[in-house]
């Protein structure tokens, strides 16, 4: 404290430094805030710096085609109601960009996620696009992103847990989508989560390489929606080494009786990791699942740790 307050003295820190690292920026669009939009406070964020960056967004419907770049490390957002606090785009993979090519499926994102120690509380995340094929809400690479109480809304292509060997963390939050509505190759934990079915489909769709022990793990979700029964896979391999498990989860009537696809290939049942573990609910069909996914003991079960996941990462929960 005695060098910092010499440092001020002798006019080496400047105005307002003394309180920078506790600074909120707020953005409001009605210009009570800091700025009007998300974007404008991602740029004002400082790059790599070493302390959490808050960013509080006042409600409001946001669109706006958002990044934050890999030097924006350690950034959080905070939505003053999740359920009024919405980010969202309608970019889709078959739109065409100024030069008249497709989008494609990554390119369709409204938000693009790099910076490492990323957390969001209280943000609706949403692709407006609408049952046009891929369009995603959310692209994720950074490692070690959290997200709390947020939505995740869309058709196909929901929620792309993009970065290999990233580490990701759903806690509480509400994702909605059709065919393969969270996809994508990290290592992602969702907890206490609601996986809505809008119609027929996948609710994952895993590209987990094979130099990872976890792809995505669903501890204690609940798979609900308006498709109808029996009409709705647990999860196909969009790469060859594809994992999926889900733990105590309640399963709704949508779910197939078989469970798991193996998207055309026998190949994949050799390598795909499917695997459940005392789930619940009329989804819940263990003795009619496909011969190739596993139903876990007790003590394969007791593995699935955030700790040992996540390789000692522990996210907060709040």
């Amino acid at each position: 404290m005695k060098m910092i307050l010499w440092l001020a003295v002798f006019g080496l820190l400047g105005p307002g430094q003394l309180k920078a690292q506790d600074k909120t920026l707020v953005v409001a669009q009605d210009g009570s805030g800091d700025f009007k939009t998300v974007q404008e406070a991602i740029n004002a964020v400082p790059d790599f710096r070493k302390v959490t960056t808050t960013i509080f967004i006042k409600n409001g419907r946001y669109k706006e085609k958002l990044n934050l770049s890999a030097s924006k490390k350690m950034v959080t957002m905070i939505g003053e109601s999740v359920e009024k606090t919405i980010l969202f785009y309608d970019d889709y993979a078959q739109k065409k960009n100024r030069f008249g090519e497709e989008m494609g499926t990554s390119g369709s994102s409204g938000f693009y996620i790099y910076g490492d120690d990323f957390t969001a509380k209280n943000i609706t995340f949403e692709n407006t696009a609408g049952p046009v094929g891929q369009a995603v809400a959310l692209w994720i690479a950074g490692d070690k992103a959290s997200f709390l109480n947020c939505r995740m809304l869309g058709f196909q292509d929901t929620l792309y847990t993009y970065g290999p060997g990233s580490k990701q963390y759903f806690y509480h939050c509400f994702i909605s989508g059709t065919v393969d509505f969270i996809f994508g190759s990290a290592t992602a934990v969702f907890e206490d989560c609601e996986l809505f079915c809008k119609q027929p489909g996948f609710v994952t769709a895993s590209s987990a390489p094979d130099s990872v022990k976890h792809g995505y793990v669903f501890l204690n979700c609940k798979i609900t929606g308006t498709a109808p029964a029996q009409s709705v896979y647990l999860g196909r391999p969009w790469r060859p080494y594809s994992q999926a498990v889900f733990l105590n989860c309640d399963l709704g009537e949508m779910i197939k009786a078989e469970g798991w696809n193996n998207w055309g290939k026998t190949s994949n049942e050799q390598t795909a990791f499917y695997a459940e573990y005392q789930n619940k609910g009329i989804g819940s069909t263990p003795g009619k699942r496909v011969s190739w996914a596993k139903q876990l003991n007790d003590q394969e079960a007791a593995d699935y740790t955030l700790e040992k996941i996540f390789k000692g990462w522990i996210p907060a929960k709040s």
